[in-house]
């Protein structure tokens, strides 16, 4: 939100702005809130990585957590500084991020298993590319939807085939998050002039962060059980310290 305070960064160039005050707290961070919000992102795609490496799960999925902690190193980049270039480094990961989910989600049965990664891989270059020179505006958060709008018939298959109760919540825990999420996303955008008004700020851009990065762990884990079930490693959804789930594997000795 436009406050006319200078700042080390200069004049805000991005094409988007949340109804947060630039630089209330400090002339390095635009937006306090929105730039911080994505740690808890870093650190549970963090706790992600560590687990997929330390069971060794395919490789996949170390990739697809270290891709959530990317999109989340570019949208501080972009909510500190509120520049164009910098805004690219939130939205082009998001593309790419898709775009693992639904290697991920069709891979297992797609037959011709070289083509699909070449083409995603392909795709998301060209994208960027591409991006980086023309500015899409409304057309970006239409082809984002759609991305997202492939992956859900995938995720509600593997929903419908998992019997594992625990599995189940966490799909169940993916659709709440990204539900809650989405509401404080709408509101932010829509109500701005009303909340601006209020005493105090709920910061809706900001919890909106917080609970995609929920919502990611939650889509992650769910993926990495429906992943190792397929692979006959008898998983099971465990917690850590008793509040964190997570999946644990037992792998036959033969592999």
């Amino acid at each position: 939100m436009a406050d006319g305070i200078s700042s080390f960064w200069g004049p805000v160039t991005s094409t988007i702005e949340c109804c947060e005050k630039n630089y209330a707290y400090s002339s390095y961070i635009a937006e306090f809130y929105n730039t911080l919000s994505n740690i808890p992102t870093i650190l549970l795609a963090l706790i992600g990585l560590i687990n997929a490496l330390r069971q060794r799960f395919e490789k996949r999925f170390s990739v697809l957590h270290i891709s959530n902690m990317i999109l989340a190193m570019g949208s501080i980049l972009y909510h500190a500084t509120l520049q164009r270039v910098q805004q690219q480094s939130d939205e082009t990961p998001m593309v790419w991020e898709m775009l693992l989910y639904m290697y991920i989600l069709y891979s297992p049965d797609w037959h011709y298993r070289s083509t699909m990664p070449t083409f995603l891989f392909l795709y998301g270059a060209v994208f960027a590319v591409v991006h980086s020179v023309v500015h899409f505006g409304i057309g970006f958060k239409l082809h984002y939807v759609i991305l997202c709008l492939l992956c859900i018939p995938r995720m509600y298959k593997y929903y419908i085939h998992t019997q594992d109760a625990a599995a189940k919540l966490l799909a169940k825990m993916y659709v709440a998050s990204i539900f809650l999420g989405s509401l404080c996303w709408l509101g932010d955008r829509l109500f701005c002039e009303e909340v601006s008004g209020w005493p105090v700020n709920p910061q809706g851009h900001a919890l909106w962060h917080v609970f995609m990065g929920f919502n990611s762990y939650f889509a992650n884990t769910f993926l990495m059980f429906c992943r190792a079930q397929q692979r006959g490693w008898a998983p099971r959804v465990v917690y850590l310290m008793g509040i964190l789930p997570y999946v644990k594997i037992e792998k036959p000795k033969s592999q």
